[in-house]
């Protein structure tokens, strides 16, 4: 497995985008200083107290209220509180926690008028990004992420990530963690600590706490809303998670950028730096990973799939609805095999599209019907393996009586939506159409699939002149690309009467060839 990341630094944002063996995988857009990101830490103030939703709403500084449940509270709010109270009234005086006594846990199942009231100043971080019409969503358990472990103050627990197998590597992580951490503060340990020594995690920890501390003097003699602790920006928060030895590059078109990535990884992955490269070509760069063709692809509502079938991707304000065609290819093994493998290969594509898109909540897909129980259970299994590398948390439900499989997939952040349809030419922008180059692979893929069906017939290509030049023009042109792959002469006529998107391919006798 070869994984990259490829970075566009533009004029108002950057994107970031994860290839994973040259396919695109994720993509993010990181428009630098941005609040109420996931993370980030502010001392709020209850606007008012709502018994029938077990819920609070908390001003921020965002047009919206925040929302808070008493479930996101976390066992140890009273020791957060009394700490927020007490270092706002100057009692606190130190960030130190040794000498703090901790509070008891909140009931389980408690009601949140007991332990809040309208005006409270309180300690909270960004659970869930404001997303259509709603503010952000908020816990008040605090914790703080560094590349090995994640801090966890007021409590004494050290937790491994359950990803680490290996029993003895659990069992010296945890004596390491409980020899170096300092009293009243737990610990995470992340599966990248794996194999780590105990100077690379004494270091992380070490970072962790002075990062609390600088909370801690943010919030001496304030008064809220504000902002005490923000998350890294999204390009560093992405190389912390995910740099491993699987990393192979990371390409950047910025100088400054490639600068500042370069020693970022220098300084949690010393020796890794050699993988960042500066990008300075003439192509974009995205142009040159192929990286544009795969988002006009994967972001449009129909989604294709290899072996020409696809997807058709709708949005409404409460799930996603996907329907899975299996175009016009047919097999030769009969309709439940052929069902299988669309099925199958759909599965694939949808769990890197919901991925790719970051797309949240419940999520229908309408699977082809097949009658064999066996068939269903394997791709209701592949879609549960497909779905496993998804660090969003999520849940596939078995097909349903009437073949819809059901995925909840958590959603943090708002969706990313890139628009695909192009600027018609011919109205001069007052429409739009599908976007060209995915018309032309459309092209392309009906006439390799008739040469294959029917390798003696002669072919005829009638389109646009447009599209003409596309397919005929240049020493290397795709029409001799064709001919070099099958041994056959496409010939190309270029109509003007045909509007941008009409062709039609033919025999020699201009009969039309179905396909």
């Amino acid at each position: 497995m070869k994984l990259e990341i490829v970075v566009d630094s533009r004029a108002n944002d950057i994107w970031i985008a994860l290839l994973k063996d040259g396919k695109l995988i994720e993509l993010h857009e990181d428009r630098g200083g941005a609040d109420f990101a996931v993370g980030d830490i502010y001392l709020g103030k209850v606007r008012r107290v709502v018994p029938s939703l077990n819920a609070a709403f908390v001003d921020v500084g965002y047009e919206k209220d925040a929302f808070l449940h008493y479930l996101d509270l976390g066992p140890q709010y009273r020791s957060f509180a009394r700490f927020c109270k007490n270092t706002l009234r100057g009692k606190q005086s130190v960030s130190d926690l040794r000498y703090f006594k901790l509070e008891n846990d909140i009931e389980k199942n408690g009601k949140i008028s007991d332990v809040l009231s309208s005006s409270q100043s309180i300690l909270v971080q960004v659970a869930k990004e404001p997303i259509s019409t709603k503010g952000p969503r908020l816990c008040s358990e605090v914790t703080i992420a560094g590349r090995y472990l994640v801090l966890v103050p007021f409590s004494d627990k050290v937790s491994v990530s359950q990803k680490i197998k290996e029993t003895e590597e659990k069992k010296r992580l945890k004596e390491v963690m409980n020899r170096i951490k300092p009293k009243n503060f737990g610990v995470i340990i992340r599966t990248v600590a794996e194999k780590k020594s105990t100077e690379d995690l004494e270091n992380d920890l070490k970072q962790l706490l002075e990062k609390w501390n600088e909370m801690f003097s943010s919030i001496k003699g304030t008064r809220g809303p504000k902002k005490l602790l923000g998350e890294l920006n999204r390009t560093s928060s992405m190389l912390r998670d995910l740099l491993n030895k699987d990393f192979s590059n990371i390409h950047v078109n910025n100088e400054i950028m490639y600068d500042e990535i370069r020693e970022y990884v220098s300084s949690i992955a010393p020796g890794k730096e050699k993988i960042v490269k500066h990008y300075s070509g003439k192509l974009d760069v995205f142009e040159r990973f192929g990286i544009s063709k795969q988002i006009k692809t994967l972001f449009g509502k129909k989604v294709p799939l290899p072996s020409g079938g696809y997807l058709i991707i709708e949005h409404t304000e409460a799930m996603h609805v996907i329907d899975v065609n299996s175009g016009n290819r047919k097999g030769a093994d009969g309709q439940e095999s052929n069902a299988l493998a669309t099925n199958i290969e759909a599965a694939e594509e949808i769990a890197r599209v919901l991925q790719l898109r970051d797309m949240g909540g419940i999520i229908c897909v309408d699977f082809i019907d097949m009658h064999e129980k066996a068939n269903n259970k394997a791709l209701f299994e592949k879609m549960k393996a497909f779905m496993k590398p998804d660090r969003a948390k999520h849940n596939v439900v078995p097909p349903s009586r009437f073949g819809v499989v059901e995925i909840t997939r958590q959603r943090v952040r708002p969706e990313t939506e890139i628009k695909t349809g192009e600027t018609c030419p011919t109205c001069n922008g007052k429409g739009e159409i599908q976007a060209s180059i995915l018309f032309a692979e459309e092209i392309e893929s009906n006439i390799e699939y008739i040469i294959q069906q029917n390798p003696k017939t002669g072919i005829e290509l009638s389109v646009h002149p447009y599209l003409e030049a596309f397919f005929t023009k240049g020493l290397f042109s795709k029409q001799m690309r064709w001919f070099l792959k099958h041994k056959k002469w496409v010939s190309v006529h270029g109509l003007s009467s045909y509007r941008l998107l009409e062709y039609e391919i033919t025999d020699k006798n201009k009969n039309k060839i179905s396909y």
